[in-house]
């Protein structure tokens, strides 16, 4: 048999939860009657936290800003002052709009509902300036190149999937 963790309402564990109430929380098994449940204690389910932490919104920014930094060097040394200048503007239009979105959901929601309106919120606004940085780069850049600006964009976005990797390799690492 697997362990199951089973969430009641609120203050209540599975085990204040009478067993059918406590069967009918979990839909893969309602049709076996003869499973037995786990009742995990705290220090379970912290150390499962533990094992499972991820990188924080912040570090991904920060990574996004030495990465656009980087393809600005690159740019600089390979290209023109102009290009390095498109490049950083590129990186900009991505941490800019990301640190917003990280500061925005770095509070605690009170609710799931209040999560959920609060994520959408900050994303709406962080594409909203994404745009505005965009229409208004000719205007801020002198010389601006475009396909320089909209690559750093796109390696900056692409951290994120390095985070992703990075999270997986360090859960294997500690297994």
């Amino acid at each position: 048999m697997t362990d199951t963790i089973v969430r009641g309402v609120k203050s209540k564990t599975s085990a204040d939860l009478p067993h059918s109430r406590a069967q009918s929380l979990l839909i893969d098994d309602l049709d076996d009657p003869e499973r037995e449940f786990k009742v995990w204690t705290r220090e379970e389910i912290a150390s499962l936290d533990l094992r499972s932490s991820s990188a924080s919104p912040w570090q991904v920014v920060a990574a996004q800003a030495v990465m656009g930094l980087a393809c600005g060097l690159l740019f600089a040394l390979f290209g023109s002052p102009a290009s390095m200048w498109s490049a950083v503007y590129g990186a900009a239009a991505v941490v800019v709009p990301g640190a917003l979105m990280a500061r925005g959901m770095s509070r605690r929601a009170r609710s799931p509902m209040g999560l959920a309106v609060g994520f959408m919120f900050w994303e709406v606004l962080k594409i909203g300036v994404a745009i505005a940085m965009l229409v208004i780069a000719a205007r801020v850049v002198p010389d601006l190149r475009w396909p320089v600006l909209l690559v750093t964009m796109v390696v900056c976005m692409k951290v994120n999937w390095l985070a992703l990797l990075w999270r997986g390799r360090k859960r294997t690492m500690r297994l």
